[in-house]
């Protein structure tokens, strides 16, 4: 097992996916609990290792990795073992795992969930309040919503089936993002992050990511 495993921010959607990954696959690791727009992220330290000024960050050794849904996959790829592998194996179902990874950050967070951020009541006031974009992408992530509603009908337990994987990690994030912020999410989606959120590694990952909140 790695020792040498450093995890830099808490405190959001993003930085609870790095903790719930590494939970998930049972690693050790030091977290290095500094919050977003508080100063921490631009440190000379911090800058030297994520010129970005971004959380969350992992150190593994000397390899150096940022955004989220990256280290994520990084971790599930050069972790992953018998007991937790977090993605498929077979090239199709990687591929379909790819496909929902890239769909959640790209449509889910980025497009929807992360303009309402900027243009809302939590940063508002840093990058100009806009109700009508607020509302449109709200809107917008409900539409979106109806690939995880058809994809859920079929009773799957997760979105690659039986097997949880990061894309669920991923997706669970912003469902309860959305659910925050009051965009609401789809009737399929509601037992499904039920099931998602019950895992002991949501609860301990999550604990981890409120430090100094």
């Amino acid at each position: 097992m790695p020792d040498n495993l450093v995890l830099w921010g808490v405190g959001t959607p993003r930085t609870l996916r790095a903790h719930w990954t590494l939970h998930e696959l049972g690693l050790h690791y030091t977290s290095r609990p500094i919050l977003p727009r508080s100063g921490e992220t631009k440190t000379a330290e911090f800058t030297a290792l994520n010129p970005r000024q971004k959380i969350p960050l992992l150190q593994d050794g000397d390899f150096t990795i940022g955004e989220s849904a990256a280290i994520a996959a990084y971790l599930t790829q050069t972790y992953s073992n018998h007991r937790c592998r977090l993605h498929p194996e077979q090239p199709d179902g990687y591929a379909r795992w790819l496909e929902w990874c890239f769909f959640i950050v790209a449509e889910l967070d980025a497009t929807t969930l992360y303009v309402i951020r900027r243009h809302g009541t939590n940063l508002g006031h840093l990058y100009a309040d806009a109700p009508e974009v607020v509302a449109a992408a709200g809107e917008y992530f409900r539409q979106q919503l109806r690939h995880v509603e058809t994809a859920l009908a079929d009773g799957r337990s997760y979105l690659m089936g039986d097997e949880f994987t990061t894309a669920d990690i991923l997706l669970g994030t912003c469902l309860t993002w959305a659910i925050d912020y009051g965009v609401g999410i789809c009737d399929n989606a509601v037992p499904y992050l039920q099931r998602v959120t019950s895992r002991e590694s949501y609860r301990s990952s999550s604990k981890c990511n409120m430090a100094k909140i």
